[in-house]
């Protein structure tokens, strides 16, 4: 099973200190950083959940849904949603890899992300929240 616990745990750590930060610094481009980042975080999530259930890039495929601005002092709340449905969906993926060893093959229809093992991709999430709370916060 993947441990997606490094994950969980940079998303709540920057989810709180936005939450905790003062709307001068949320203002000055914190948020817009984080909702980035729930964006992002938020369509590999959606991506993974397709490629699990089988529906792909192709035809049928629903198209990404992008999440909304909801305001500066909700951001910190948009971005561990996000953060938690990517955990999910990686351990949903690790899951498939495990059962289905072509799963993580570059034939998968799991968009750019297809040739990545689900541990790889959770590095790369987790180096991804990292970067994005250094420069929030600076």
């Amino acid at each position: 099973m993947l441990d997606t616990s490094p994950l969980t745990a940079a998303v709540e750590r920057f989810a709180d200190r936005l939450r905790a930060a003062p709307q001068s610094r949320l203002q000055r481009g914190a948020a817009e950083v984080a909702l980035d980042l729930a964006r992002e975080l938020s369509l590999r999530a959606q991506r993974l959940e397709e490629a699990a259930g089988g529906a792909g890039e192709g035809v049928g495929a629903a198209p990404a849904r992008t999440m909304e601005d909801a305001g500066i002092f909700v951001v910190g709340d948009q971005l561990a949603v996000a953060g938690l449905d990517l955990a999910e969906a990686l351990h949903g993926a690790a899951v498939v890899a495990a059962s289905v060893p072509s799963a993580t093959g570059p034939t998968h229809p799991a968009g750019p992300d297809a040739a990545k093992a689900p541990s790889e991709m959770l590095d790369e999430a987790v180096r991804l929240v990292d970067q994005a709370e250094v420069r929030a916060m600076r």
